[in-house]
């Protein structure tokens, strides 16, 4: 049986690291220190998987806060325009709650998008992609399009809070604490959980650390957040006067209090601590050269674009993500803020799209040139779309639209998905999933239907590429046994190569 085997059951982890905590005190600090390298960092294979042989070794998920609208981006829907201002009818509605933004409206006028589509050869039946991503639709047939993407929360933090975490209501592991625990490191010198926040020039909404915390886990599985600045990490560096031996003597002191600690209280969190002090030490050796572009060729900035040279740009932080997933980093995740646009919505999507499109099409494009997109899955996409129906007042060239849990699209490329294909559809409003015939249905969580994809079922394909069976990668809390999917998910086999 090997350590991650062991550590399913946090009843058994608890007395795992107990037994090698106090039989390292004993060893002294050093060999505190290796043995934490050697085990219970958790290092592994980066082929192995947990349950079953991975396709992916890691995953970069782009994260789109505030909910991009698909009918402006992805899904293009005709109709829209042969019915524009008329109000959406009824039956289309079919008595779907709708945010109290606009419930008080007298009426729902239908807003087609002002981009044009362009239909664009894949390895299926084609897809149709928005004038606002140029860049991106250059690489529609390394894409798996789900349109048939739904969740049930229609508020933008309970939204963000269930798809990164499983749950409506925070206190629970993120989907990057699950991907540490289950699998571990592949680097010692770097997390294995990285999040970064790019830039950007509209409205954000608040992103709470919870999102890439660990919840009820061990503390070491968080993800560690790089500033958007030059200085991605606040106190990387020693103070003036301090050497790093200095340091390495200071954590060795410190190091040895926390042994004392865990051997009268046996606390898994001090081994936590423990390792947290351990990769900081070794972070300030790994990551000024990780966050150094200067060796990066021209070449790169071309395919990246010029944002890329700036720090914190959406095309910076793609550039530092296939830097980070060439070093080993298991999980890496990007947001980019601001797409909440219940106003003004062609001016600020226009924008938020010339923001991330090259540095979309560059990530994708760079991994395959690496032969590295094979086994890196990337996944794009927010926490639910947007009406098709205005929100405030319309015009042909300026419209808003709400919140739209019931139907919108995500993306993903590599690790295992089936390159070049679209899957699921929507209703000719954009507003209901419908089945190959059209026919609309109402799925919901507890039981897939095909061509959909709830967010429990997106987490349950992730770890599927990555080697975990969702079912099986559990941990005990309070005399529960907790998995990322809680009870749902189903793994969408169609999408898999």
């Amino acid at each position: 049986m090997n350590h991650h085997d062991l550590f399913l059951d946090s009843g058994f982890q608890i007395n795992r690291r107990q037994f090698f905590g106090r039989s390292a005190l004993g060893l002294g600090t050093a060999a505190m220190a290796g043995l934490l390298s050697s085990d219970l960092f958790g290092f592994s294979s980066p082929t192995e998987g947990m349950h079953h042989k991975a396709s992916a070794k890691r995953v970069i998920y782009l994260f789109m806060s505030g909910g991009p609208s698909h009918i402006d981006m992805w899904d293009y829907k005709p109709r829209l325009s042969e019915e524009y201002g008329k109000d959406l009818p009824p039956e289309v509605r079919d008595g779907q709650r709708i945010t109290g933004m606009t419930a008080g409206q007298k009426t729902l006028p239908l807003a087609p998008s002002k981009y044009e589509f362009t239909k664009y050869d894949n390895n299926d039946k084609g897809v149709w992609v928005s004038s606002l991503l140029p860049y991106t639709s250059k690489v529609v047939k390394d894409l798996c399009v789900v349109h048939g993407t739904f969740t049930e929360a229609i508020n933008h933090d309970p939204a963000i809070t269930y798809i990164q975490t499983g749950s409506q209501i925070p206190g629970r592991p993120s989907l990057g604490a699950w991907l540490s625990y289950g699998l571990g490191s592949m680097n010692e010198d770097l997390p294995s959980y990285v999040v970064m926040h790019a830039r950007t020039n509209h409205p954000q909404q608040s992103l709470f650390n919870r999102l890439w915390g660990t919840g009820f886990m061990p503390s070491d599985h968080q993800g560690v957040l790089f500033r958007a600045a030059e200085n991605p990490i606040l106190y990387l560096k020693n103070p003036k006067g301090v050497s790093r031996s200095d340091r390495r003597a200071q954590l060795n002191a410190l190091s040895a209090l926390n042994q004392s600690h865990y051997q009268d209280f046996a606390d898994p969190e001090v081994l936590s601590r423990i390792k947290q002090h351990e990769m900081a030490y070794r972070m300030q050796a790994s990551i000024p050269e990780l966050m150094d572009h200067s060796q990066e060729p021209d070449e790169v900035f071309e395919l990246y674009g010029e944002d890329a040279r700036t720090a914190g740009t959406f095309a910076a932080s793609c550039l530092n993500a296939r830097r980070m997933a060439q070093r080993g980093v298991r999980n890496i995740q990007i947001f980019h803020r601001g797409w909440d646009s219940h106003g003004n919505l062609p001016t600020q999507h226009g924008s938020q799209c010339k923001d991330i499109d090259q540095g979309c099409y560059a990530l994708i494009t760079d991994l395959k040139r690496l032969g590295m997109l094979d086994d890196t899955l990337v996944v794009w996409g927010g926490e639910f779309g947007r009406t098709n129906y205005c929100q405030g007042a319309l015009s042909r060239e300026n419209y808003g639209r709400d919140h739209h849990p019931r139907a919108f699209t995500t993306w993903m490329a590599g690790g295992g998905v089936k390159p070049g294909i679209t899957y699921g559809q929507s209703d000719e409003y954009g507003y209901n999933l419908t089945d190959k015939d059209g026919n609309v249905i109402r799925p919901n969580k507890d039981h897939w239907t095909q061509d959909t994809m709830h967010i429990h079922d997106l987490n349950a394909t992730i770890l599927h590429l990555l080697g975990i069976d969702h079912r099986k990668l559990t941990y005990r809390y309070q005399g529960r046994d907790f998995r990322l999917t809680d009870i749902h998910g189903h793994v969408i086999k169609d999408i898999i190569a």
